[in-house]
């Protein structure tokens, strides 16, 4: 599968990316600055998925695009960051004819009780909170409107963080998943494993799911 990579300069990003190689997949990786990815022997492409034109160009071809595109903390504003890019991506695959899109998404939205999100909690930390409503708004308003592409919009667990590659990781739906402490965390490559997973198998198009430990 030839595989287009925005946001691929990030750490959840390059993680994706060097498992997508690993597995032996053609990869092209799109970061904004378009500078070589350390440690990684891929074909690196400036580009912006907030702009629906360069993604355009960028799709042609491909089989499959992940997005594992974040805003730069502390320098610009999650929502138009999460939202630019979510609607760039839907618009320019639109006009190239591609379809598959991969997002990694935010864990706020996932479900803690009936009707109640992880970031309505009264202690979901204020730093992460307009990150996880922004990431919500780009579920809802745009991957889930988006009838016409086989999107799958991949939540991690609530934490998500540097670790061990184990290849072990359970998946769920719209519910947070947490282990028999109450945990719910999931170490960058074993995510990095679950995002390529979705991508080879084709599956859980048009809905969010979740993975974690």
């Amino acid at each position: 599968m030839r595989i287009l990579v925005f946001g691929a300069g990030g750490a959840i990003g390059r993680e994706i990316t060097a498992e997508l190689l690993r597995r032996g997949h053609p990869v092209v990786a799109v970061t904004r600055a378009g500078a070589p990815i350390d440690g990684l022997d891929v074909q690196v492409i400036q580009g912006d998925a907030a702009d629906p034109a360069s993604v355009a160009i960028l799709a042609q071809g491909v089989d499959a695009i992940v997005s594992a595109v974040g805003p730069r903390r502390g320098s610009e504003d999650d929502e138009e960051s999460l939202l630019g890019a979510a609607r760039g991506l839907v618009d320019g695959m639109r006009r190239a004819g591609a379809r598959r899109l991969v997002v990694v998404g935010g864990a706020g939205s996932l479900e803690v009780a009936p009707g109640q999100r992880l970031v309505d909690a009264p202690d979901f930390p204020a730093a992460w909170k307009p990150g996880a409503l922004a990431h919500a708004r780009a579920l809802d308003e745009v991957y889930r409107a988006a009838g016409d592409l086989d999107w799958t919009y991949v939540s991690p667990a609530a934490l998500i963080e540097p670790g061990e590659r184990t290849g072990q990781y359970r998946a769920g739906g719209d519910q947070l998943l947490t282990d028999d402490a109450g945990n719910s965390r999931i170490t960058i490559p074993d995510y990095a494993i679950a995002i390529a997973d979705v991508v080879e198998r084709g599956d859980a198009v048009r809905r969010r799911i979740t993975v974690a430990h």
